[in-house]
C-alpha cells in the first residue's frame, strides 16, 4: 500500500517534537537507577521519535536520520547488556551486581557513575534497534 500525499502538518509536528522526545529519551536513560526511567522507557521514547520519522517523512528519513543497520544495534546492545553482567564477575561480584565510582569533574563537581547505566545503554539500544527494524520491514512492506 502506498501512502498518498505528505502532510505537512506531520512534517512539521514531527520535527518539532523529535528533538524533545530524543532529550527526554536521554534524561530517562541517565535517571533510571536512581527514579523511574532506565533503558526500556528511554527505548520506547526513542523508538516513537523513529516511528514518527517514518510516518512523517517515509523511509529516506529514517535512513538520513539513522544510517545504521537494526541488527548492528540490537547486536550492540545485546553485547552491552551481557557485558555488564560478566565484567562484574570479573571483579568477583555476583552476576550483574551493580556499583558506582565517583568523579570529580571540573565546574560541575562530583558526579556518580553507576554500572547500571552501561546495562540500561544496552537495553536502550536493543529497544531502539527493535523499532528501526520493525520501521524497515513496515517500509519494505507498503513501498516506501
Amino acid at each position: 500500500m502506498r501512502l498518498g500525499r505528505r502532510s505537512p502538518i506531520l512534517e512539521h509536528g514531527a520535527v518539532t517534537v523529535s528533538g524533545p522526545l530524543l532529550v527526554f529519551s536521554a534524561y530517562l536513560l541517565f535517571v533510571g537507577h536512581n527514579q523511574p526511567g532506565g533503558g526500556f522507557a528511554a527505548g520506547l521514547v526513542a523508538g516513537v521519535a523513529v516511528v514518527l520519522a517514518w510516518a512523517a517523512g517515509g523511509q529516506a528519513t529514517v535512513r538520513r536520520v539513522l544510517p545504521f543497520r537494526s541488527s548492528a544495534l540490537l547486536g550492540l546492545g545485546l553485547v552491552l547488556a551481557s557485558g555488564t553482567g560478566f565484567a562484574s564477575l570479573l571483579v568477583g561480584a555476583g552476576f550483574l551486581q551493580s556499583d558506582y565510582l565517583e568523579v570529580a569533574i571540573p565546574l560541575i563537581g562530583k558526579v556518580k557513575v553507576v554500572s547500571a547505566l552501561a546495562f540500561d545503554t544496552g537495553v536502550y539500544l536493543v529497544v531502539v534497534g527493535m523499532a528501526l527494524g520493525l520501521v524497515r520491514a513496515l517500509a519494505s512492506e507498503d513501498g516506501t
